[in-house]
């Protein structure tokens, strides 16, 4: 019997990412936009991330910057898709990452730091 597979990617506003990061110890964000075939491309990988035993301890989320007003602020001055990785409510990293395996790189390095105890 297959186990069902459970979809890990949440969709969120602005308000709900300040309020994620501070009740999960570490967050990965997409931040995507219509129309952009880069964030299309990299979907695919970003729901397969999330289903990864490796990754079960983050948290991945996805704002549509078209549709939240600090989203689309941020992304004024970038290009879609735009990832953050968060830990303790800090961020962590951001950058414009344009393929799968940059993709990969950020969330490893967020999964293998660690986070200040006292």
């Amino acid at each position: 019997m297959k186990v069902a597979e459970r979809q890990r990617v949440h969709d969120v506003s602005d308000e709900q990412l300040r309020q994620l990061t501070h009740e999960h110890l570490k967050v990965f964000a997409k931040f995507t936009s219509e129309n952009c075939d880069v964030c299309e491309q990299l979907a695919p990988p970003f729901v397969k991330f999330s289903d990864d035993e490796e990754f079960e301890t983050i948290l991945f989320v996805r704002l549509n910057s078209d549709e939240n007003p600090v989203a689309k602020k941020i992304m004024q001055e970038k290009i879609a898709p735009f990832f953050v990785s968060y830990c303790q409510g800090r961020l962590l990293e951001c950058d414009m990452l344009t393929t799968e395996a940059a993709v990969l790189g950020m969330l490893q390095r967020l999964k293998e730091f660690m986070p200040q105890t006292s």
